[in-house]
């Protein structure tokens, strides 16, 4: 049985070309006609693929490295071995990142089974939906009334858009994803099982019962912005739920109604946002933080991994630990604590030899 290729290279680049991308210099004399025909850990690289390396943890295998060319920084590039040519970059991840996307496009976002344009037998569009010339809807996926699409978005199979849903241009909605009362930009990737727009958890609790409110907010949606697998964003409850324009959101993340998220921020795997939460620009969440509701993390905040946040974290800062403090004096209590458990029992003045 053939092995498949899920994500093929699209095309071969010569140094000259790599280093044009990537903003990288390559060494005096090196043929800059050489082309590199794939792209490989440092580990399986070969003569004709390319590499790059930024973290010293990876100094060993960049030593053993037979990659044809690897992107690193100044202050790794006197470990390349003598068989590898070395393209300095200020950044090389970010220098790797142009370079992936130049070579396998198709990896950038969900696309069409299909990779054709128009509605594919056995989709489901209603009459009063309007499709720009060039959407592509996959078998499976139901278009409500009223919805709009813009030109270039793809709907992958299964996935169901909601009544008078307004989805910009060139978007990808992923297979068995889910939207309602939802307003999305351009150039949005919606991955495969995401949930947006459905209700927030909104109750008026008694001891007789608990009262469902009807959550009648929207989802905004700003363009660039992408939401990763089975993540949920709940539409408000009287206001919107926003999400602000390039903001990435990792898989598993849960989106309270009302939250305000603004620009470019960064929200890693199985965070928890509580209702009316708002994130300011820049902001980044590690995995699996908690946030509690109607609090306010300042422009350009960093929150630690398995963090709880339970009031508002200011501008700039780096916060960690459960509940959540400044990061500097969350490590001097883990490390003091260490110190009493480990102390713990000893005598006073003993000798500690």
């Amino acid at each position: 049985m053939a092995e498949p290729v899920f994500f093929p290279f699209a095309t071969s680049l010569d140094f000259g070309e790599v280093a044009s991308i990537s903003g990288g210099t390559l060494p005096e004399g090196v043929e800059s006609t050489r082309r590199i025909d794939g792209i490989a850990a440092l580990e399986t690289a070969g003569p004709a693929d390319l590499a790059y390396m930024d973290n010293p943890k990876y100094t060993d295998a960049l030593a053993a490295t037979k990659a044809g060319l690897c992107i690193v920084s100044p202050r790794f590039a006197d470990r390349v071995p003598a068989g590898t040519v070395t393209l300095v970059s200020p950044a090389p991840y970010h220098a790797f990142a142009k370079i992936m996307a130049r070579c396998f496009p198709s990896a950038l976002k969900p696309e069409s089974i299909f990779a054709s344009q128009g509605v594919a037998p056995g989709a489901i569009v209603h009459a009063t939906a309007v499709l720009e010339a060039g959407v592509t809807v996959d078998p499976g996926a139901v278009i409500g009334p009223g919805a709009e699409i813009g030109a270039g978005t793809v709907v992958a199979s299964h996935a169901v858009i909601g009544p008078q849903v307004r989805i910009g241009r060139n978007c990808s909605i992923g297979a068995g994803s889910t939207i309602q009362a939802s307003l999305i930009g351009n150039r949005v990737i919606i991955h495969p099982g995401a949930r947006i727009g459905q209700d927030g958890f909104g109750f008026a609790m008694s001891p007789k019962g608990h009262m469902k409110v009807p959550q009648i907010g929207r989802v905004i949606i700003q363009d660039d912005v992408e939401i990763g697998a089975n993540s949920t964003v709940d539409r408000g409850a009287s206001r919107d739920t926003v999400i602000g324009e390039g903001t990435k959101i990792d898989n598993l993340v849960q989106i309270g109604h009302n939250c305000v998220i603004g620009r470019h921020c960064v929200i890693c795997a199985q965070t928890g946002l509580a209702g009316s939460s708002t994130l300011e620009d820049f902001v980044v969440l590690g995995g699996q933080v908690g946030l509690a509701g109607h609090l306010t993390i300042g422009v350009g905040a960093q929150i630690a991994a398995q963090s709880g946040v339970a009031g508002d974290v200011p501008r700039g800062a780096r916060y960690g630990g459960y509940p959540a403090q400044p990061a500097l004096g969350w490590a001097r209590e883990t490390a003091l604590l260490k110190t009493l458990v480990a102390n713990r029992g000893k005598k006073p003045g003993a000798s500690q030899g």
